[in-house]
């Protein structure tokens, strides 16, 4: 009988990634809190999960054309994720930044890792009971 990490693991692997990317995305953000006219941006999560439940995925097509280019490995499925966020209130600059709400957002994602973080620590502990037989 073969062990399938899939199986086993369930969707908390896929979350790790995606909160790690998450943490990136808001980490950006708050860096270019006073950079004119920049865009805060947000990881949608539920559209991230649908577009992995359907199976197929809605990334779009990139290829690496030049040594200067950078690698697509780590991007999020740009149509179902990555979303621009709209501002609680507009500034003179064009910057839609809220740097409390990009803190309190970036506390609750470091929140969410640790939980998935904890959850598949405790399944390969008992992983690891089962296979020593104990």
């Amino acid at each position: 009988m073969s062990l399938s990490f899939e199986n086993a693991l369930g969707l908390h692997e896929q979350a790790l990634k995606f909160r790690s990317q998450r943490a990136e995305v808001l980490a950006n953000n708050l860096a270019n809190a006073e950079t004119p006219n920049y865009k805060a941006r947000d990881l949608d999560f539920s559209a991230v999960l649908a577009a992995q439940q359907s199976g197929g995925s809605q990334a779009v097509s990139v290829t690496q054309t030049d040594d200067g280019h950078i690698a697509a490995e780590s991007l999020i499925d740009q149509v179902a994720g990555l979303r621009f966020r709209n501002p609680l209130q507009p500034s003179l600059d064009g910057n839609t930044v809220d740097p409390e709400a990009e803190k309190a957002a970036y506390a609750e994602n470091a929140i969410d890792f640790q939980a998935s973080f904890t959850f598949l620590n405790s399944k390969f502990k008992g992983l690891m009971t089962a296979l020593r037989g104990e």
